[in-house]
């Protein structure tokens, strides 16, 4: 049973005759565990019809390069596949997301949408929701308990967030039923213009962004996703709690790239970690991140308009960094040198190669690095804008809601005020004897060293 808080109906419209439902595909991108789907799978077994996925491809998505394009790709061929062997159409157009859902939408008797909380992302339901001429259900699937009825209104940390999602958490933490189309799709004279056979062409002939390219050492998709997460439980969920700070001994799921393009559900991963052999604190320490976390960045962006900008972070953070924005700074550094690991800091270098050369950062990693930007900049407005384009530019997650927070944090968001210093004020502050400190990070300096982009 699909928990009926996940529905919306977005305009109120009356079903219509159609030839099949429409299920437009934008972030929940897959075929397992996807509520919005099973909801398509429901709706047309109800009308008689087949289901009939949509998926709009446009060149030049914001912030968003050949990199995380390639890894969208991989995905989208997986679920194409997934989704062809049990009977449900799909289809991949060029063009705005939008645009191909509402040209696809004219043929529809009724449209599913999943959820998406950038800006963007809004604009294109609120779209197709008004231009349709059908009932447009959206159905929320990529966070385990809804964000707007964990809270209302963003909240200032997990400490608020948790004991909410506590109450409601294991309503939704509970097995989605995958249903058999009683309508073959293949029959449907729809067709898409993307060839996802071969996705270096592909890649080619899209107008994209090409400062980071496409890593080897991740693929996407949910069958990778799956196997991640099966790793991850038996090799490195226990211990956790103790080896998640240590970048030296990485012992992480690495699911964030997946949970960013939806290509796992966070519900299966919540459910596979609280069933497995593993110690409660490390199985709640995962599930922290997981749910909580994650789920306080969804709320945040869902909730602030300029999530994406400085002025997103708390009113006492800008207060204390406007203070010390004219502080002397240790070193300046430009973005061209950041962005090629050219700076005085072994550890802060070797983090930047990390991410060159994977699309990922292990996350207290991530922290260090950030408050270093910051750090290292000429004024706060300036380090937001270095670190975010740094963010969005190279990691493979970059544009997620957990970024958008994750920078901010950087700047004070979701944490309280510390002791005052030079440059950060009342912001916290890190420094290389805490890396020192929780593990051999000369090892990972190392591992990452000049070498590893050769």
């Amino acid at each position: 049973m699909i928990e009926p808080q996940r529905l919306i109906e977005l305009n109120g419209a009356a079903e219509r005759g159609g030839d099949y439902v429409l299920y437009w595909m934008q972030q929940s991108q897959r075929e397992a565990f996807n509520p919005a789907l099973e909801v398509g799978v429901a709706a047309a077994n109800r009308l008689g019809l087949p289901l009939l996925v949509g998926f709009g491809l446009m060149d030049d998505f914001p912030e968003a390069n050949a990199r995380h394009y390639a890894f969208m790709l991989e995905g989208l061929a997986d679920t194409a596949q997934r989704l062809r062997a049990r009977g449900i159409g799909f289809v991949i157009r060029r063009g705005a997301p939008d645009a191909v859902a509402l040209g696809l939408a004219r043929q529809a008797a009724l449209v599913v949408c999943d959820h998406g909380y950038l800006r963007i992302q809004k604009q294109w339901r609120t779209h197709v929701a008004a231009a349709a001429g059908t009932r447009v259900l959206r159905v929320e699937g990529d966070v385990v308990v809804p964000v707007g009825l964990a809270a209302s209104g963003a909240q200032v940390g997990a400490r608020t967030l948790r004991p909410k999602l506590a109450a409601l958490r294991d309503r939704f933490l509970a097995p989605l039923r995958r249903q058999r189309p009683r309508r073959d799709a293949q029959d449907l004279q729809v067709r898409g213009d993307v060839d996802l056979g071969d996705i270096p062409r592909l890649l080619g002939r899209l107008s994209l962004g090409r400062a980071a390219t496409p890593v080897s050492g991740l693929r996407g998709g949910y069958t990778q996703a799956r196997a991640r997460l099966d790793a991850f439980i038996r090799t490195g969920l226990r211990g956790y709690v103790a080896a998640r700070a240590r970048p030296a001994e990485p012992q992480v799921s690495m699911l964030s790239p997946y949970l960013h393009f939806g290509q796992i559900s966070p519900v299966e991963v919540a459910l596979a970690v609280a069933a497995a052999p593993a110690p409660h604190a490390d199985r709640d320490s995962f599930l922290e991140e997981l749910v909580v976390r994650r789920e306080l960045a969804a709320n945040f962006v869902d909730n602030t308009r300029e999530y994406d900008r400085y002025e997103c972070i708390p009113a006492w953070a800008q207060r204390t960094l406007g203070l010390h924005a004219r502080d002397p700074r240790p070193v300046l550094y430009s973005y061209e040198d950041l962005a090629a690991a050219r700076t005085h800091d072994a550890y802060w270098n070797a983090a930047t190669r990390e991410m060159l050369a994977t699309g990922y950062m292990q996350n207290y990693m991530r922290m260090y690095w950030g408050k270093k930007v910051l750090e290292w900049s000429a004024s706060p407005r300036e380090a937001y804008a270095v670190l975010l384009q740094l963010n969005n530019t190279y990691f493979i997650d970059g544009r997620d809601p957990s970024s958008f927070a994750n920078v901010g944090w950087v700047f004070g968001l979701h944490d309280r005020p510390w002791p005052e210093r030079a440059v950060f004020g009342n912001v916290r502050y890190m420094n290389a004897a805490g890396l020192e400190r929780k593990s051999d990070i000369k090892a990972y300096a190392r591992r990452w060293g000049a070498a590893a982009l050769q």
